[in-house]
């Protein structure tokens, strides 16, 4: 399988607003895992050794694969950066090449090392090495060739969300799994059942994987393909989604079913211009907020069913 490396480029006076509109019309595009790049970014660490050279231009890089989608998922792409604001969009550049699958591999490892999520939460790529502290959480990753490392904005925010409000022996649910990042947090704070669903098998096996090599014991969790929240069963003291505002809205009224107990509601993948319509439709289910996270452009919301 060949897969095109997508890199869009720009130039912005708010560069993190610019790439969070474009990394937004990626995940839209069904891509779960993209690369920002920023000259300003400070050095994703100092941690590594290996780290690679600041950036030369603002970024964002997403890939897709050679396949009969291509032509179209490239008009799509054009299209929609064509729609972004003028001081956007006509300071954009396109450009593709071609990547062997072993060569994209290892490409896309070579942007990732440990990353420091919370206080005690941090997410280590499984091929980097890392010392852990003694009160730090470690969750082990390794997204396959279809997802991120966990490490975007919206991750992040939803983690630090799952730390600070789930109670120790919740059951939880995750709608539109990924890598299965958020369970494998879920795990490690404490829940006690665990469940997942993803449209996409690849997802399903991926998140399997990484829940294993986390050490989550295998009867503790359930992972199926489905229709998101139309092919879950209720019962859950905390549902977790970090998806794309269009998706999220017309599940909100289901969510209140699949809640007890606790009934909190996390949710991310949402950016700022997006905010009130999300609160909104959450008050309208009976739903009060929490507490709300916002990061390089995105925010994420948690809210208790009353």
């Amino acid at each position: 399988m060949k897969w095109i490396q997508t890199r869009v480029t720009f130039e912005s006076s708010d560069p993190e607003s610019a790439a969070a509109m474009i990394t937004d019309i990626f995940c839209g595009m069904g891509l779960q895992g993209v690369i920002v790049e920023s000259p300003d970014a400070d050095p994703e660490l100092d941690w590594a050794d290996d780290a690679l050279p600041r950036p030369r231009q603002n970024a964002v890089i997403g890939f897709f694969r050679a396949d009969d989608q291509l032509e179209q998922n490239r008009r799509k792409l054009e299209d929609a950066l064509c729609r972004l604001p003028a001081s956007v969009a006509d300071a954009c550049s396109t450009r593709y090449s071609d990547v062997d699958e072993q060569d994209w591999a290892e490409s896309w490892k070579a942007h990732f090392h440990p990353v420091r999520i919370s206080d005690r939460l941090v997410v280590k790529p499984s091929w980097r090495d890392f010392q852990a502290g003694v009160d730090d959480i470690v969750i082990e990753l390794d997204p396959g060739m279809a997802f991120g490392t966990g490490t975007h904005p919206t991750t992040a925010l939803c983690m630090r969300l799952i730390e600070g409000h789930l109670r120790p022996g919740a059951r939880v649910l995750d709608v539109g799994t990924g890598s299965g990042i958020l369970l494998v947090a879920a795990a490690k704070l404490g829940a006690a059942q665990l469940e997942g669903i993803d449209c996409d098998p690849v997802a399903v096996d991926v998140a399997g994987q990484n829940l294993l090599a986390n050490r989550v014991c295998e009867d503790c969790f359930y992972l199926h393909t489905g229709d998101l929240v139309a092919d879950t069963q209720g019962g859950f003291d905390l549902v977790v989604a970090n998806i794309l505002t269009q998706t999220i809205l017309p599940m909100i009224p289901d969510i209140p079913g699949l809640l007890t107990g606790d009934k909190i509601f996390i949710t991310s993948g949402i950016i700022e211009e997006n905010l009130d319509i999300i609160i909104g439709a959450l008050e309208k289910q009976g739903f009060t907020l929490l507490e709300v996270l916002n990061e390089d452009g995105w925010v994420a919301i948690a809210a208790k069913l009353s």
